[in-house]
C-alpha cells in the first residue's frame, strides 16, 4: 500500500513540518511512503491552522485520506486565507444561517482573534471532517471537537509523536549557559516557541517578576519569535527587567541545549485550541518539569509528570505558586521530570506512533 505524504517541507518554522519529517521515516518501515504523490492508495494530510497549509487543506478536500489535525482550531486559518465572504460562508456551513450575523461581526473584530475565547469556540472542522476518511488526534479534547463538528467523523487518538535525540553533556550545557550570561547555580525557567496571546507571555512574564522579589538570582530564559507585534510591544517593557533572558528563534541543537539548559519549563495555553503541544512533549521527554494549562488538552498525562494551572483570574497565582515550588523544592520538580521522561518514552516512542498511524491506514484503505 502506497502512502501519499503531505505536510510542509522541512525545515519551514512549524512544528508541524518537525513532526512530519520525525514520523516519516518509522512509517516507512510499514509501507513506501511518497511526498506530494499525485497517485497512492491511500493519502495522510498534516493540518495546522497556519498558511503553510492552505494547499494541504485544499487538496484534503479534493482527494479525500486521512487528515492528522495538529490544531484542532482551523478558525484563525480561515481568517488568514479566505475573503469576508467566503469566510461568512464558511461560518454558516459549519454553525447554520442563523449565525450569518455573528460571522459578520466575528470577521470584522478579527484583530481581536488571537485572544478571543468566541473564536477558539468555534474550530470550523466540519467540512474537513465529514470529507476526510478519517482525522488523527492527539487528545481528547480534539477528539470532542470533531465529533460536535461530524458526529458520523471517524476519529483515531494517536499520541503527539516524540523523537529522543542524545542529551548534551555537561560541557555543552555550561557553555550554554554562559554565552547567554547565566551563572552556573542560577535556577533557570524557559519559556519556548512562538510567541503568541495563547501562549500566556505576560502572566509569565508578571509571574516571574513576582517569584524573583520572593527568591532572587531566578532566571527566566524566553526563546522564540514574537508572533504578534502588539503582544511584542506590549511585552517589552517586562522583557527588560532583571532576570529575563531573550533569544530569538533557535535551531534544532541550540534548541535541545535550551531545553537541557533550564530547570522548570513554562508552557501554558489559554484559550485553548485543541491541540498537543510539541514543546511540551519535548521538554517532558529531555526529563524536565513543565507548567501546563489545566484542561482536556493534557488530560492524557499523570498528575506527577506535569504542573498544572487553572486557566482564568487564578492562573497568575498557580503560575506563582508552581514555580516556587520548584525553586524551594527542586527535588520534586526533578521528580515530576522523571516520571514525564518515563511517561512520553512508553506511550509517544516514534515506533508505537507510527504502528498506530499504520493501523489507521490500513482500516481506511480497507
Amino acid at each position: 500500500m502506497k502512502i501519499g505524504y503531505f505536510a510542509p517541507p522541512a525545515p519551514a518554522r512549524t512544528g508541524v513540518a518537525d513532526y512530519a519529517a520525525a514520523l516519516l521515516p518509522y512509517l516507512r518501515r510499514f509501507s513506501p511512503v511518497e511526498p506530494g504523490a499525485r497517485h497512492a492508495d491511500i493519502r495522510l494530510y498534516h493540518l495546522g491552522n497556519n498558511q503553510l497549509h492552505r494547499e494541504i487543506y485544499r487538496e484534503a478536500l479534493e482527494r479525500p485520506g486521512v487528515g492528522v489535525l495538529h490544531d484542532a482550531v482551523l478558525q484563525h486559518f480561515f481568517l488568514g486565507s479566505l475573503d469576508e465572504a467566503a469566510y461568512v460562508e464558511e461560518f454558516v456551513y459549519n454553525y447554520g444561517e442563523w449565525h450569518r450575523g455573528l460571522a459578520l461581526e466575528m470577521w470584522r473584530r478579527r484583530a481581536g482573534s488571537g485572544l478571543g475565547a468566541r473564536y477558539f469556540a468555534c474550530p470550523m472542522l466540519k467540512r474537513v471532517a465529514e470529507r476526510s476518511l478519517a482525522l488523527v488526534v492527539h487528545n481528547p479534547a480534539a477528539a470532542r471537537m470533531v465529533r460536535e463538528h461530524a458526529p458520523a467523523a471517524r476519529v483515531f487518538e494517536i499520541p503527539h509523536l516524540y523523537e529522543p535525540s542524545p542529551a548534551p553533556g555537561a560541557r555543552e550545557i555550561f557553555a550554554f549557559r554562559a554565552r547567554l550570561g547565566i551563572a552556573p547555580g542560577d535556577f533557570v525557567f524557559g519559556l519556548f516557541g512562538y510567541l503568541r496571546e495563547t501562549k500566556r507571555v505576560i502572566p509569565v512574564l508578571r509571574a516571574f517578576e513576582a517569584v524573583r522579589r520572593t527568591v532572587p538570582g531566578c532566571i527566566l530564559l524566553i526563546a522564540g519569535e514574537f508572533v504578534s507585534r502588539d503582544l511584542a510591544r506590549a511585552a517589552e517593557p517586562l522583557l527588560r527587567r532583571p532576570g529575563v533572558v531573550r533569544v530569538p528563534y533557535l535551531k534544532a541543537a541550540d534548541f535541545r541545549l535550551a531545553i537541557a539548559s533550564v530547570d522548570l519549563c513554562l508552557n501554558p495555553r489559554y484559550p485553548a485550541a485543541g491541540e498537543t503541544s510539541g514543546i511540551t512533549v519535548r521538554a517532558m521527554g529531555a526529563g524536565k518539569p513543565v507548567i501546563v494549562t489545566a484542561g482536556e488538552e493534557n488530560a492524557r498525562w499523570p498528575e506527577d509528570a506535569c504542573l498544572r494551572a487553572d486557566p482564568g483570574p487564578a492562573e497568575g497565582a498557580a503560575l506563582c505558586d508552581h514555580m516556587i515550588l520548584g525553586l524551594r523544592f527542586p527535588g520534586v520538580a526533578r521528580a515530576a521530570g522523571r516520571c514525564a521522561a518515563a511517561y512520553i518514552a512508553r506511550e509517544h516512542a516514534p515506533e508505537r506512533v507510527a504502528e498506530r498511524y499504520w493501523k489507521a491506514l490500513c482500516e481506511c484503505r480497507c
